[in-house]
């Protein structure tokens, strides 16, 4: 008998009101110790949980990552058709950047105006549908995804950069491209890097549809063990309160990070 069932049977008045209160709290206790050994204890259910989580972190780490140098590749490109489409002379360095322009706005139209759920079982039932590698498809179907919005992200920031900056290379000797990659993309990633972060942290809840290819990540984790317990309450508001937790964790992390670069600028 625990510390909880002790007081309520010592406590408890025969009839009435906080008699009939006690008992309903000793049973909602009771309930749900049980249904949380059912649930994480009874053959180490938990595990599932914990192998989850490491495979959504780990898919979110490396999503991240292919979606930052896509998106920069993007960004570059929209940004660059953007500033020097009056500038190029007809030739072929104008006609190279106008297809790539195509080929990124076309790129950023498609991803953008289709779920990623539907992106995601294309890339594993079409794409890549001779590949056993679920982690490494999800990784790769969550990177391209974010790249869209990681290039929009920060083709914001280059485009908000005082056009005084590209003079300034040009005047110590760089051409555009060393402009863009020494002055110009670090001024640009130190801006939006608090909505970068964020992006990690809408990554995070969106690899929860990675059970539709049968990745065994937090979400799948916890349909596991609801399937084995036959109760959804407890393994999916776990699931939900760790979603919650990360989240509130990043998102207070980028709070201060906010609060660092303001302090830096003044």
């Amino acid at each position: 008998m625990d510390a909880l069932t002790r007081i309520v049977l010592e406590t408890a008045e025969p009839s009435g009101f906080f008699a009939t209160v006690w008992a309903w709290l000793l049973k909602t206790w009771t309930s749900l110790k049980l249904d949380f050994i059912n649930n994480f204890v009874t053959g180490n259910r938990y595990k599932y949980i914990l192998k989850g989580l490491g495979v959504t972190f780990t898919v979110t780490f490396f999503a991240t990552l292919i979606g930052i140098a896509l998106g920069v590749i993007v960004a570059i490109i929209r940004s660059s058709h953007d500033k020097l489409d009056d500038e190029l002379h007809p030739g072929l360095g104008k006609t190279v950047l106008g297809i790539l322009d195509n080929i990124s706005r076309v790129y950023l139209t498609v991803i953008r105006g289709t779920p990623t759920v539907v992106q995601l079982m294309i890339a594993y039932f079409i794409i890549w549908k001779s590949s056993n590698n679920k982690i490494l498809i999800a990784t790769l179907a969550f990177g391209i995804n974010s790249g869209a919005y990681v290039a929009e992200i920060i083709r914001s920031g280059i485009m908000s950069i005082d056009p005084g900056q590209f003079e300034a290379g040009r005047s110590l000797g760089l051409n555009y491209i060393q402009t863009m990659a020494y002055i110009i993309i670090p001024q640009a990633l130190k801006t939006v890097l608090p909505a970068l972060a964020n992006e990690f942290i809408v990554l995070i809840k969106e690899t929860s549809i990675s059970g539709y290819v049968g990745l065994e990540d937090l979400s799948k984790g916890g349909d596991i063990i609801r399937s084995l317990s036959y109760s959804a309450y407890m393994p999916l508001i776990a699931v939900a309160l760790i979603y919650l937790v990360i989240v509130m964790f990043f998102t207070k992390l980028v709070s201060l990070l906010e609060r660092r670069l303001r302090n830096s600028e003044r």
